[in-house]
């Protein structure tokens, strides 16, 4: 029996309290933890942070959480979380190969074992609708994913929807592309340095963006707010083809803009996985994310986001 439990099953009293658990705390999860910090406007509550890492032990504790120890990948060491949270919110990723997120299906199962939480979010990703022609989407457009990685993701999504089924208020958040400027990786300037190249306009796709720290505050707002059920686009207003966010990259950080070639040659000249988001063309209509969870973002676009950075690139 968990330690965390009596032989009737009730929780002891410093369990009674809200109690958010934390799954997969990589960069947004820490942004998550940073706005919960004592001194923030959010609720009061007790914070858990799954990790299969001991190094981050420390980490987790310093930024305000309880660590538990437990692999996704391994799901009896995922059974101590039944009962124990009356949030989740779910940021891990996927497996790296197959057609169905097992890691999510097991977290599911997990928190069935007892009594669920009140409430789930989980972060899935707006590749789930697959090419759109660079059409306007709502959360009512039918998922039609065009890659493995967008596959799992929707696989995950109807995991996270029978948990639902059983009295979870369930949200699913259709996440694009992460960036802010301290953040691995969060900025193309590397990229831009690197001189890889852009598609010419004719041939160029819209792409989507939200600021890492915009999409913590989702995730709160989505913990508290978010209907029983419902999935939100977590976007911004930018509206910019691929190439035109590179180019208003370049400018900010001084740099030259890079050069334009035909997809023809995008295909000689580039991987897979840069190719495949130059596939799929697609505006994210957030406007439910703004009206239902009351979220005005800090970066309404990316110039916003990525000067505020500028100075320490």
């Amino acid at each position: 029996m968990p330690s965390n439990q009596s032989p009737s099953g009730a929780l002891p009293s410093r369990f009674r309290r809200p109690r958010l658990l934390i799954v997969g705390c990589g960069d947004v999860g820490v942004r998550v933890l940073r706005a919960l910090s004592p001194g923030s406007a959010m609720p009061r509550m007790r914070v858990l942070a799954l990790t299969s890492s001991p190094e981050r032990m420390a980490e987790l504790r310093q930024l305000g959480a309880q660590p538990l120890r437990g692999n996704l990948n391994d799901a009896a060491t995922l059974r101590r979380l039944a009962g124990l949270a009356t949030q989740v919110l779910h940021l891990a990723p996927p497996p790296q190969a197959g057609t169905q997120d097992t890691r999510t299906r097991a977290l599911m199962r997990a928190l069935r074992l007892r009594t669920p939480p009140r409430a789930l979010v989980y972060v899935s990703t707006s590749g789930v609708y697959g090419d759109c022609g660079g059409a306007w989407v709502s959360e009512t457009r039918a998922p039609a994913p065009a890659t493995a990685r967008a596959v799992r993701r929707v696989h995950a999504e109807r995991s996270v929807r029978q948990l639902g089924g059983a009295g979870v208020r369930a949200s699913v958040l259709r996440v694009p592309g992460i960036y802010a400027p301290d953040r691995e990786n969060g900025t193309p300037q590397a990229r831009l340095r690197r001189g890889t190249p852009v598609l010419r306009p004719e041939d160029d796709v819209f792409t989507n963006h939200i600021h890492a720290d915009d999409l913590a505050r989702a995730c709160l707002a989505a913990l508290w707010h978010g209907a029983p059920q419902r999935t939100y686009n977590v976007s911004d207003a930018s509206a910019l083809r691929m190439g035109e966010y590179f180019d208003l990259a370049a400018d900010l950080y001084g740099l030259p803009r890079p050069r334009r070639i035909a997809r023809s040659e995008a295909a000689e000249q580039l991987g897979a996985m840069q190719l495949s988001f130059m596939s799929e063309s697609r505006r994210l209509d957030a406007t439910r994310m703004l009206c239902e969870l009351g979220l005005r973002l800090r970066y309404p676009t990316v110039r916003e986001g990525l000067q505020v950075g500028n100075e320490v690139t």
